[in-house]
């Protein structure tokens, strides 16, 4: 086939509305030339197809370089068109879906002059922006990371051929967003569910021939990503699988995902046979427009089962955050005030209240910020010269505490961060003290302030920061110049739930925003995921919902007036989602309801939150 012929295949699938790459003309090896670049696909469509276009008879080795790495980002199941330009011993070993090279934009490739034995070399090039690893997880690269690799052409039944492909998939970061897709597998920290993002294929992978909820629960049994490994546990017993053969996973008409795993479950009691249904329930119920009310484990002959559970049992197992009653926020008299959020969007009249407790009457400092606990029993409020960090219950009988929980030792105001419960009731905060700068852990939100290790800080200051409901998990929002800030997730680690008398820590931070040039504000959200407030280079504010691995925007908000000064809230609970709750510089509380517009609560307030 020569190169018109098959240019003319590639308008014709277009005009059936697939899309095929471009290809080259047929070329001799040249021995000098410039670097060129392999196009990305342009934007980012799933519903897109694209397919690669076979080696033509006697194509030059620049054909074949082009083609392949063209071919490499098709939709061929099991990547049939891109291994037609590999040599016969390399088509059969090259096994690429084990891991992904993500790269900023198309690979570039040049001849590698000289001559050799073996046939021409081709090296390829590209700036790498991640690498999603053999647990599907991806991984973030330090920025400016290259790739590099070489292409050995050899001469095979007279026909130019690839005898070392690269030992991953290289893509572009578009063709990777329309090739896979992120979905958050669960595990177990204490008796709470958390979400472990990784990626899989859209649709069938092309080493494993799965379909892309065969492919999330296989990665949901071969165990947790490294980054998370520290710090949780999985129910499911070791070298627990799919039984052998299993590509597809199907519903039955009460939409009950039915799962049959191999011998090694076979033995496990009820009670842990129900937490490993509560993590495949959660793993597999956001991964399809059906949603599961139910899955079913079958035992290694496919029939019998092992036990069932349904979504809202799942729930009182998975150790989610309660329903918040209240959203909080200091008003204009530097008070600690509450509003239901649900009210606000029924009837705009609705107004805050003073939260009940000692915190209803004159107390001797003003609160310049707080955090209330999951329970809403306890309100933590810093002082307003931001020195004191003082505990305050809301329910019960007591007054005010004499003395804080933590204070800061610097000499200017305001050096205390807001302060961050999680859900085992410890509390957070940071010092940005420039003599003391620390973070800081007060257990159970009683017990003596602890400093806490936070490893990869590099002398940088964090200006805020926000635990997640699980407790494993904490985004740092931290200075890298003046005025110039970056959102940073590390893992907390806790010894002391192992017995060990170790301090608690916080190790390998990584950016969750690469994105953005400037974090503004950030909070937690449902599925394991960030609402960020920031700035791309050269671009305006924006607040946008992003995966906590940094790999990609998820969602973007209505911009609203005066985000340039905004502290942001969210509610971690999934059941029913709340209102964002935002502090605007121009118009003080707002709040967008899902499906909705901004609507100005309290003028005059500021440092929104809801429990946590």
């Amino acid at each position: 086939m020569d190169a018109e012929p098959r240019s003319a295949r590639t308008i014709r699938l277009c005009a059936l509305g697939a899309v095929a790459l471009l290809v080259a003309g047929c070329a001799s090896m040249p021995t000098h030339g410039e670097i060129r670049d392999v196009k990305a696909s342009q934007g980012v469509d799933s519903q897109v197809r694209v397919f690669g276009v076979p080696p033509a008879d006697k194509a030059g080795a620049a054909e074949i370089v082009k083609g392949f790495l063209e071919a490499m980002t098709s939709d061929d199941p099991q990547l049939e068109t891109a291994r037609k330009y590999l040599t016969e011993d390399a088509a059969k070993s090259w096994r690429p879906g084990s891991a992904v090279t993500v790269l900023k934009s198309g690979l570039s490739r040049s001849p590698v002059t000289g001559e050799r034995d073996e046939g021409p070399r081709w090296k390829v090039t590209g700036e790498k922006l991640a690498t999603v690893d053999e647990r599907s997880a991806y991984q973030p690269e330090t920025a400016g990371s290259q790739y590099e690799w070489f292409l050995q052409l050899v001469q095979e039944n007279k026909q130019w051929r690839i005898a070392t492909p690269p030992k991953s998939l290289v893509l572009s970061e578009s063709d990777f967003q329309r090739l896979y897709m992120p979905v958050n597998k669960y595990y177990f920290a204490g008796d709470a569910l958390v979400a472990d993002p990784v990626y899989v294929r859209q649709r069938a992978d092309p080493d494993s021939r799965m379909d892309p909820t065969t492919q999330t629960v296989q990665s949901l049994l071969a165990g947790p990503s490294n980054w998370l490994a520290p710090v949780v546990e999985s129910s499911f017993p070791t070298g627990t699988e799919l039984r052998e053969g299993t590509k597809s996973l199907s519903y039955d008409g009460q939409n009950t995902l039915r799962v049959p795993l191999n011998e090694k479950a076979e033995n496990v009691t009820q009670p842990q046979c129900k937490k490993m249904a509560a993590q495949l329930l959660y793993t597999v119920k956001d991964l399809t427009g059906s949603r599961p009310d139910q899955v079913e484990l079958l035992r290694a002959d496919g029939k019998s089962s092992l036990c069932s559970l349904n979504a809202v049992t799942a729930r009182t197992i998975a150790g989610r955050p309660r329903a918040p009653e209240y959203q909080y926020f200091v008003d204009k008299e530097k008070r600690l005030v509450r509003i239901k959020p649900d009210a606000v969007v029924e009837d705009q009249q609705a107004k805050p209240e003073p939260v009940p407790g000692p915190l209803n009457t004159p107390v001797p400092f003003k609160v310049s910020s707080a955090a209330v606990s999951y329970d809403e029993r306890h309100a933590a409020v810093v002082s307003e010269d931001g020195h004191g960090l003082y505990v305050v219950a809301m329910a019960g009988i007591g007054g005010m505490p004499e003395q804080p929980v933590h204070t800061s030792k610097g000499a200017r105001l305001g050096t205390l961060t807001a302060p961050s419960w999680d859900a085992a009731g410890d509390l957070w905060v940071a010092d940005q003290d420039p003599q003391h700068p620390g973070l800081w852990r007060v257990p159970g939100g009683t017990g003596a302030a602890e400093k806490v290790e936070v490893a990869g800080l590099d002398g940088r200051k964090i200006t805020s920061l926000k635990v997640s409901a699980d407790g494993v998990r904490i985004a740092l929002r931290l200075e890298q110049a003046p005025g110039r800030t970056t959102l940073w997730v590390g893992r907390i680690e806790r010894p002391e739930a192992k017995g060990t008398k170790e301090p608690v820590s916080v190790r390998e931070l990584r950016a969750a925003a690469p994105q953005m040039a400037d974090v503004k504000a950030m909070s937690w959200a449902p599925r394991g995921r960030l609402l960020v407030v920031g700035r791309e280079s050269g671009g305006v504010v924006q607040a946008r919902y992003m995966l906590a691995d940094g790999s990609m925007v998820a969602a973007s908000l209505p911009a609203a007036t005066g985000l340039e000064a905004v502290t942001v809230a969210v509610s971690e609970d999934e059941a029913k989602p709340k209102p964002v709750v935002a502090h605007s510089k121009e118009d003080g509380i707002v709040l967008l309801p899902p499906g909705a517009q901004w609507l100005t609560v309290a003028a005059g307030g500021e440092a929104p939150v809801y429990p946590g």
